[in-house]
């Protein structure tokens, strides 16, 4: 009991905000990440096992039978799931992938705002053992393994400073990431490549056209990105405007 009170302590206990400045400088890094295609290119995997993630959380919500996950080394992926083609249900599972990395984004932002890095780090990695029992392809098992080992790298032997700044570049990069697919989305739909996408899978199951699922996905990534943003630096600029006369 003992030492799980302490895990617990531990789990919960918060870190001091690092500088604003030092802020910005994570939230311009992943920018930079997210913007610059050859770096985009090897990072984007992670915003797909993000959006993979969405997809299998929402079938499980929505009581679908989840099949598994298969994520592929050109950053794209397919959650398979069992159940009605039609329905709630699908609509719901097929809505969440786009805007999952900016959703996890908003919560990563509000932990690491708060200062609870550490309960995100280890929630991070309990999401991702979750999430490799589903894994269906040696890819997608390696990338997992990869990104749970650099996270409990990380959050066991990186300083605390360290593990604050990495956290708050993280979170900047979900939601930032969780705008750019949506983007390349359109664009590939204007060209007639992405037939199946999640937008025309939703078109098909609601005669909405996919061009409307497309701006809502836009439109939650954007707002995620705002807000998140906001929580993000929210603390750092109340402080000195709270000695101003």
């Amino acid at each position: 009991m003992a030492t799980l009170e302490a895990l617990w302590n531990q789990l919960i206990a918060t870190q001091a905000a690092p500088p604003l400045w030092l802020i910005g400088v994570s939230g311009l890094v992943a920018l930079v990440i997210v913007g610059y295609r050859p770096s985009w290119h090897v990072s984007r995997g992670l915003i797909t096992i993000a959006h993979e993630g969405g997809h299998a959380l929402a079938a499980v919500l929505t009581r679908r039978k989840l099949r598994g996950i298969r994520l592929h080394s050109d950053t794209s992926g397919v959650t398979l799931t069992k159940g009605s083609p039609t329905g709630p249900g699908m609509i719901i599972t097929a809505a969440a992938g786009y805007v999952a990395p900016s959703l996890v984004g908003v919560g990563a932002a509000w932990l690491t705002a708060a200062g609870y890095v550490t309960l995100l780090l280890w929630g991070v990695l309990a999401l991702l053992a979750c999430m490799l029992l589903l894994i269906r392809n040696a890819f997608g098992v390696v990338s997992l393994l990869v990104v749970g080992g650099a996270v409990f790298a990380v959050s066991w032997f990186a300083p605390t400073d360290v593990q604050g700044v990495i956290a708050y570049g993280a979170a900047w990069f979900l939601m930032l990431g969780g705008v750019r697919p949506i983007l390349e989305l359109q664009g590939k739909r204007r060209r007639g490549r992405a037939p199946d996408s999640d937008a025309d899978q939703l078109a098909r199951l609601t005669r909405i056209p996919g061009s409307f699922w497309v701006m809502v996905f836009f439109v939650v990534a954007v707002a995620a990105l705002g807000y998140g943003g906001y929580l993000l630096i929210r603390a750092e600029i109340a402080l000195p405007l709270a000695f101003l006369p």
